[in-house]
């Protein structure tokens, strides 16, 4: 048998709708703390600086820089062997949170502290995925 496996399929939560469905409308949505305004990603139900419940949702610019990577040779999920290899990328996002996201640019120009800023790529399951492209 010689069947491809498909990507992990994101499930949304509660806590996470909202970010899967700005990535559909091409927005980068992160949660804040209603409270005190602290950013947090990844979404999650509980400010981890003040301890509110209390949540917002905030557009980020979308723009930052290469924090770090890593090429992925193996992959941890059947669905995901037809991409090796592939980068990831950490970026710092101006506003003060991280993301993490496949590469799209050219291997040669990533480096530390280049300027990206985050794009949107249909993924499995009709889902949008963030990417990170130079800016």
């Amino acid at each position: 048998m010689n069947e491809t496996a498909l990507p992990p399929i994101p499930a949304p939560s509660v806590e996470t709708k909202p970010y899967w469905d700005g990535l559909a409308a091409h927005r980068l949505m992160i949660q804040a703390c209603a409270e005190c305004g602290k950013l947090r990603h990844y979404p999650r139900p509980v400010c981890d600086a003040c301890f509110s419940l209390a949540v917002r949702w905030q557009e980020l610019s979308g723009q930052g820089t290469v924090h770090s990577w890593t090429v992925t040779h193996h992959a941890f999920h059947p669905g995901f062997r037809d991409a090796l290899p592939y980068t990831l990328v950490t970026v710092d996002l101006a506003e003060g949170v991280r993301l993490n996201a496949q590469w799209r640019g050219a291997d040669p120009a990533l480096r530390l502290g280049l300027a990206v800023r985050i794009g949107f790529e249909a993924g499995a399951g009709g889902f949008t995925l963030p990417v990170v492209l130079p800016d």
